[in-house]
């Protein structure tokens, strides 16, 4: 499996508020990334995309999968501004993003279903996620999604500080 593929998917809080959780997890490490949105609007969603993924380098930010709902509906404005491709699940296939509904499973611990994000501060959201992110998984043979993260984030960005290069000796 290779490194720099995302999931994402939007956590909805309690109505009647409008207020979200943009979540974008990689598949390789598990690592979780979240953003508090105003609303599920695709344009909201855009914003929180590409200010989580300005932030990863680009070695490290290939793709993402989305199931169909209308908040990727913006999502040419983060591929052309950061150089990413967007690919679609099936309908109805959560299965395809698992990576991700199983982030969303890990945030619903701490925010069940019915909770208003409205009185959350973006410190909150945070602490939520690194805890998420510092927890050892069976899957990563018992490490930590930031110890896999880093560790391939080094693998990536070592290539590209220092590409192979061959040279042909001719007599």
């Amino acid at each position: 499996r290779g490194f720099g593929h995302f999931e994402s998917d939007t956590v909805v809080g309690a109505s009647p508020s409008k207020r979200c959780i943009d979540t974008q997890a990689e598949r390789k490490s598990r690592k979780l990334f979240a953003r508090f949105i105003p609303d599920k609007s695709a344009l909201a969603t855009a914003r929180a995309e590409y200010d989580i993924y300005s932030r990863i380098p680009a070695p490290a930010r290939i793709d993402r999968t989305w199931d169909n709902g209308t908040e990727s509906s913006c999502h040419l404005l983060v591929d052309e501004a950061l150089g990413m491709l967007t690919y679609y699940a099936d309908p109805y296939s959560s299965w395809q993003r698992g990576t991700n509904e199983n982030r969303n499973g890990r945030i619903r611990r701490y925010l069940p279903k019915g909770t208003s994000f409205d009185d959350l501060s973006d410190a909150d959201l945070q602490a939520i996620v690194d805890e998420i992110n510092d927890t050892p998984l069976k899957v990563l043979g018992w490490e930590t999604p930031n110890e896999v993260w880093y560790r391939e984030l080094g693998k990536v960005m070592s290539k590209t500080s220092h590409p192979e290069t061959s040279v042909a000796l001719t007599n």
